[in-house]
């Protein structure tokens, strides 16, 4: 994967890189807003066609921005943040796209973000992405004093918004990151002892709930195994202990329906996770909407929402709208299945209210839901496919 390839000139960094179907362009970098706190949060807003889910996406950005700013204002001289683009759920392997912050006295912050030299080869940044982060307002690496191989910034608490705003645009636009929720922050004091402090948005801490879900998850997955009578846990054993752990349930306890799939309610959707033999996969599932009418205007919104999801897909079939994200069974790995439902629980929520606003239809949970009205001068997509 080549990070950062955009197509616009540097004084007008690209809403994200292509292999993410990243929001649109932009207008000025957050290093060139204006004085308001409004309009620096406005870089991270989307122009007005935009479609719900990329509305969505945006958002938890926007909210990931103002939760930065806020503990960049609080946190006390000597403080550390380290934002990290999570390996594990991002497929980069090696390659570790991170941001750190020190503040110092007097309100006085210093941030790196890594270069490529510290990146190893077909993960390093293009020549237009080195001109986005300069754009945005970092000095190259060894400008600023103490930078060595990273890009360098400095700057003061007072204007945290902005910075904040900097440092998502550079997470988002320039390393990829999808969605905030593929973030793993740690804030710790001069010593290096954790810092307890409010989530970032949808970022995951590596202290704290996050921490304590992935800890009962490993210790869960390990006492399943020496309960096993193979050496290797079976992968549906293994798809249930993860579920149970993040539920805070036992997995006897998980509710299971007639075709085995776990279920998972999630406000108004219901989310289920299926697991296959051949081949190995577990199927992260929802139908969003059911007696809905197949039209033309469907599938088109259809396609577009999923070209811009950072994971899975959205489909039409027999009347029914679904959401899936694929996670791999063989070299099962539990971080995966955990990012997969925790982006279905929200996704499917959300799109739920917002597709039966425009298509009609029945939310699994939705009481008193009636399916769309047919469009009288619309074709059905499904009589020709």
């Amino acid at each position: 994967m080549t990070v950062g390839h955009p197509s616009t000139p540097a004084s007008d960094p690209p809403g994200g890189p292509r292999e993410h179907g990243g929001p649109p362009e932009h207008g000025s970098p957050a290093a060139h807003g204006g004085p308001s706190e409004h309009q620096h949060e406005s870089i991270l807003l989307d122009e007005p066609t935009t479609t719900d889910l990329r509305a969505k996406v945006t958002e938890a950005w926007r909210e990931f921005a103002r939760a930065l700013a806020e503990r960049l204002r609080e946190l006390p001289a000597g403080s550390h943040v380290e934002l990290t683009l999570d390996p594990t759920a991002s497929g980069t392997g090696d390659a570790v796209y991170s941001i750190s912050v020190d503040l110092g006295d007097g309100g006085r912050l210093s941030a790196r973000a890594v270069g490529n030299a510290t990146l190893p080869q077909g993960y390093r940044l293009d020549r237009a992405a080195v001109a986005d982060m300069v754009a945005l307002g970092w000095s190259p690496p060894g400008v600023v004093e103490g930078s060595g191989e990273h890009f360098g910034l400095t700057g003061d608490t007072a204007e945290a918004t902005r910075l904040a705003a900097l440092l998502s645009r550079t997470l988002r636009d320039v390393y990829g990151v999808p969605h905030p929720a593929f973030l793993v922050y740690l804030v710790h004091d001069a010593e290096g002892e954790p810092v307890p402090v409010e989530p970032l948005g949808t970022a995951r801490s590596e202290f704290g709930q996050d921490q304590d879900v992935e800890a009962d998850l490993d210790e869960a997955l390990a006492a399943a195994a020496r309960g096993a009578s193979t050496d290797v846990l079976v992968l549906a054993e293994q798809v249930r202990t993860v579920v149970s752990a993040m539920l805070r349930s036992e997995p006897d306890k998980l509710q299971v329906d007639s075709d085995g799939d776990l279920n998972i309610r999630a406000g108004s959707a219901m989310v289920f996770v299926r697991v296959r033999d051949n081949p190995p996969l577990v199927d992260v599932f929802s139908p969003v909407l059911t007696e809905v009418e197949p039209t033309e205007r469907l599938y088109v919104k259809l396609s577009e929402l999923t070209n811009r999801m950072p994971i899975g897909r959205l489909y039409c079939a027999d009347d029914t709208v679904w959401a899936s994200i694929p996670v791999f069974g063989r070299d099962f790995q539990a971080t995966h299945l955990m990012l997969a439902v925790q982006v279905m629980t929200g996704l499917a929520d959300e799109l739920d209210d917002r597709l039966h606003g425009e298509f009609g239809g029945k939310r699994f949970f939705g009481e008193g839901d009636k399916p769309g009205r047919r469009d009288q001068g619309e074709h059905r997509t499904g009589m020709y496919l």
